[in-house]
């Protein structure tokens, strides 16, 4: 599909990863699928991050996306939220990198 594409934006937690597709067809951006992963606070944090990575290889799989844009962590106020936080969106790296699904990685500012 020449001039078209698929992006995936994907918004790191372990509790919860909010993603959203965007297709690209000039000059037009058009909204797609959004949500959100949710993982259980009850499961242990191993079991946590597996379902993560599942669910993001599973939307790699089902929407194609061309590339993918990762918000990178910029601040936190608890050392145990941010490295949770930074250990799903590994993860998300992680899945991005199996499927060949080359990441832009931005800042929420």
């Amino acid at each position: 599909m020449e001039g078209t594409m698929v992006i995936l934006g994907i918004d790191p937690g372990y509790a919860t990863v909010g993603f959203g597709f965007v297709r690209y067809a000039a000059p037009r951006f058009a909204p797609g699928k959004y949500g959100a992963i949710l993982t259980s606070p009850n499961d242990e944090f191993g079991t946590r991050l597996a379902v993560i990575y599942r669910s993001v290889c599973e939307l790699i799989d089902q929407f194609k996306p061309d590339v993918m844009s990762v918000e990178r962590l910029y601040y936190a106020n608890n050392a145990k939220t941010v490295i949770g936080v930074a250990e799903a969106r590994g993860v998300v790296l992680l899945a991005a990198e199996h499927k060949g699904v080359p990441v832009f990685e931005y800042t929420p500012l």
